[in-house]
């Protein structure tokens, strides 16, 4: 292949591709133009250009990786499950998990048009657009959490017991797996959380990773046309995430992102913390949620197990997008938070 025929498939080997998807996929056309998307640190994605329609490659990092992390094998079984159920995700096409063809497993899906809020001001949309556009948001999620995973083919998706104190023993490992330095912060969670894990009343199937940013809306109306990066899915209790999303609310807003700590909300015509908790335990039949700081703690405590991996994927050389080395500054900043949030639940 060409230099300029190799640019034509990013980093990925387009021959080998190309083949593959001609023996296991029922895809028309040749590969066109495969064009990396910017961001993302965990599962590079690709937008697929393939007999003039658009699809989404996702793959596992190029390297060595921490056990049972990047895990697109599960994100496709998922969303083979539910798109079939009519829940807002890409269409699956096929997995591949040999190696061989690009380097590492991969999936095909759907390409899904819309629009992604980066910032969760919503600068970009009228007032009047903002509550509907979260109000969407958190009755999606509320759609996720009514799902049966026995019917839907996943009751085996997740282990059983107590999700939360299976969390913190995962989180803790992949932070030993990844650790480069020694923070006090995260060592005072790894004593606290244990010790203190709330008692599991519902299991549902849980995103993981459920922010506003993952989801795709449609282009002109407050409806979530598609719910991405199911990486950290399983079966759980639907209360990590949703506090892992009430948490945008408090904490400290920091440039534009999801976070909406210190806005005029009201002014902005967003919704309160209140008045997305109260939609959500309507939603789910709920008659309320439980003091949210231990949740919040444990979920910032997850976060530093992520960063602290893409931490060690730069020292490895293997980090996969070029805002890495912010990502991972991140660690013990978010770590001193999850330790505040922990003395609020009486660390």
């Amino acid at each position: 292949m060409t230099d300029s025929g190799q640019e034509q498939f990013a980093d990925l080997d387009g021959d080998s591709l190309a083949r593959w998807l001609g023996e296991n996929t029922a895809l028309e056309g040749a590969i066109e133009k495969v064009v990396k998307f910017s961001g993302g640190q965990s599962n590079p994605t690709y937008r697929m250009e393939c007999g003039g329609k658009s699809y989404v490659l996702r793959r596992k990092p190029f390297g060595r990786i921490l056990p049972s992390a990047h895990a697109v094998e599960r994100e496709f079984r998922l969303i083979s499950a539910l798109h079939p159920l009519g829940l807002p995700v890409a269409k699956p096409h096929a997995l591949c998990e040999d190696e061989s063809v690009i380097g590492s497993p991969f999936y095909i899906m759907d390409m899904v048009e819309g629009r992604v809020f980066w910032d969760g001001a919503l600068p970009d949309c009228a007032r009047e657009e903002r509550a509907p556009i979260y109000h969407a948001m958190v009755d999606t999620l509320a759609r996720i959490h009514a799902v049966d995973p026995q019917e839907a083919g996943l009751g085996g998706y997740g282990a059983p017991g107590n999700y939360f104190e299976r969390q913190v023993g995962r989180w803790t490992k992949q932070y030993r797996a990844s650790q480069t330095d020694d923070l006090a912060a995260v060592e005072g969670l790894i004593e606290f959380l244990p010790d203190t894990v709330p008692e599991q009343e519902r299991t549902s199937i849980i995103h993981g990773d459920y922010r506003i940013d993952n989801l795709i809306y449609a282009p002109d109306a407050p409806e979530v046309r598609a719910v991405l990066d199911w990486e950290l899915s399983t079966l759980g209790d639907p209360l990590a995430d949703f506090t892992y999303l009430a948490m945008n609310w408090a904490l400290p807003r920091q440039g534009r992102n999801a976070q909406l700590g210190g806005l005029d909300l009201e002014e902005l015509g967003i919704p309160s913390l209140e008045e997305i908790t109260r939609r959500y335990c309507e939603a789910t039949g709920r008659s309320s949620v439980p003091d949210m700081n231990w949740y919040f703690a444990y979920n910032l405590f997850r976060l530093v197990g992520i960063l602290q991996g893409i931490k060690k994927r730069i020292i490895d050389g293997n980090a996969s997008s070029k805002d890495a080395q912010k990502k991972a500054a991140m660690v013990e900043p978010l770590a001193d938070a999850a330790l505040n949030f922990a003395k609020k639940a009486g660390a």
